[in-house]
């Protein structure tokens, strides 16, 4: 009897999609779901006809597979991952491969590589964005884990992934949690580019009045821009035509104002604080998702604290084109947050394997952040391979200088109005400090010297010093 030649676990709707997917482009496919009759319903419907093996035990999944075993284990990221692999130890052989496709934290995958490893076993962990249609139709992949095992994974993940103008939308990612590190921070450019548009939308609402068909106007031309065309602006643009049967309003305007949030945005903080990498518009990102949640409270407050009111006064599309600009220069900053971090976890953790330019490639199609612009970024990073940040780009460097006038302007007519524009103003403050030679934590290290003796260093000569921080008159005296 033939033997299936991937293996998944796991038919939620990402998994069942998936796998459809791997159907679909040439390869057999063994399914088994914890729940026999979700796998029972899989093959009577979506199933049907095709190139699929129902199997109801792991025991039967891994019997069904050719050898080197491929399997895609599509659960919930945490225990049930460490749960799985103790079931399916002792069923595998050497040279076998598990794949990781949920969205587990990448120290988890650097310590399951490890153990699997020791066993002569292949663990990859691997990134995929793209939603449910991504999985289905071609989504973005970031697989890491041993190299010569990628070559068994290869022909089935190029086949899989999206198809761009040049080439598939996967590649190796690095050893060990690599491809959940990128996946990661991913995930948290994705925050920061939601909260980018949201803080555009509530400019152009609540600043200068624009309704449903207008704001869908707006998002619609700006799409259709090559700094703004995305994924993310195309859906925005749809959401405000999306009419309520219930209530016959824009659906935007009835859905609740407080964002939830999975833990790979936190991840992805707590990442840049573990390496030192400043990734403020994603912090504010988060924040600005903590603070919705607070529903209640806010509601609460807005009857007893007030703030300034009032319109734009001056031209509506002048203004409208000053956001979009500060939009694009904010997004630039978040972007290049997310690949400062991805190159310094490529340094520090991954052995310098981590190809920025090749990252920004394999997100142009199936993601969440697929954009027009990250071709600008490949290209920037195939231009200069050791560039240090990407506002250094010549052409993003031109971009900002160019926009800065209208970013600021519009940040401070936020504030002039009483708008909060977190994450806008956490992008041209990181500009604002990247941008300057000198910063003012040289008061900060004079104050940890003075109540610490923590010591500094001068701007005159080498070396570590430490002041006895007593006034010169004191000591005179």
């Amino acid at each position: 009897m033939s033997q299936q030649h991937f293996g998944l676990i796991g038919l939620a709707v990402m998994g069942e999609n998936l796998a459809l997917n791997v159907e679909r482009n040439g390869f057999s496919v063994a399914v088994f779901n914890r729940t026999p009759t979700k796998t029972e319903e899989f093959m009577a419907n979506r199933a049907g006809g095709r190139n699929f093996k129902a199997t109801y035990s792991l025991e039967e999944l891994v019997a069904s597979l050719e050898r080197p075993r491929r399997i895609l284990a599509m659960v919930k990221a945490g225990q049930p991952v460490d749960d799985l692999i103790q079931q399916l130890k002792p069923l595998l052989e050497p040279g076998d491969i598990l794949i990781d496709g949920g969205n587990s934290l990448y120290t988890d995958t650097e310590r399951r590589v490890k153990e699997l490893e020791a066993d002569g076993l292949c663990f990859f962990g691997m990134g995929v964005s793209g939603g449910e249609e991504g999985a289905l139709n071609g989504p973005s992949l970031m697989p890491g884990g041993s190299t010569d095992a990628y070559k068994a994974l290869e022909p089935i993940l190029t086949k899989i992934a999206a198809q761009v103008d040049d080439g598939p939308c996967v590649t190796y990612i690095g050893p060990g949690g690599a491809g959940h590190f990128v996946k990661m921070v991913h995930n948290g450019i994705e925050y920061g580019d939601m909260q980018l548009i949201a803080e555009a939308y509530d400019l152009l609402k609540n600043t200068l009045g624009l309704n449903h068909e207008q704001l869908y106007e707006v998002f619609a031309e700006w799409n259709e821009t090559p700094e703004l065309n995305s994924f993310l602006i195309e859906i925005t643009r749809d959401i405000f035509k999306y009419i309520d049967p219930d209530t016959n309003l824009p659906l935007v305007d009835v859905v609740l104002d407080a964002a939830a949030q999975k833990g790979t945005g936190k991840w992805t903080v707590e990442a840049s604080l573990d390496l030192g990498v400043a990734i403020p518009t994603i912090v504010a990102a988060v924040n600005a998702r903590i603070m919705s949640s607070i529903k209640a409270e806010r509601v609460a407050a807005s009857q007893e604290i007030t703030g300034p009111t009032g319109k734009y006064e001056g031209d509506t599309q002048t203004f409208i084109n000053k956001i979009r600009d500060a939009l694009y220069c904010s997004k630039i900053c978040s972007y290049a947050q997310g690949m400062a971090l991805i190159g310094r976890a490529s340094k520090d953790l991954f052995n310098n394997a981590l190809d920025l330019g090749e990252t920004a490639r394999i997100w142009k199609g199936g993601c969440i952040i697929r954009a027009g612009f990250l071709n600008k970024i490949k290209q920037a990073y195939d231009q200069n391979p050791n560039l240090a940040n990407l506002l250094l780009a010549p052409e993003f460097k031109q971009t900002i200088l160019d926009k800065q006038g209208a970013w600021r302007e519009v940040l401070i007519e936020a504030t002039r109005l009483g708008i909060s524009v977190p994450a806008f103003g956490a992008s041209l403050e990181y500009f604002d400090s990247y941008r300057r030679a000198r910063l003012p934590q040289n008061l900060t290290q004079a104050q940890r010297d003075f109540f610490g003796a923590h010591t500094y260093e001068r701007t005159d000569k080498p070396g570590h010093f430490h002041t006895e921080w007593v006034p010169i008159e004191e000591a005179k005296g």
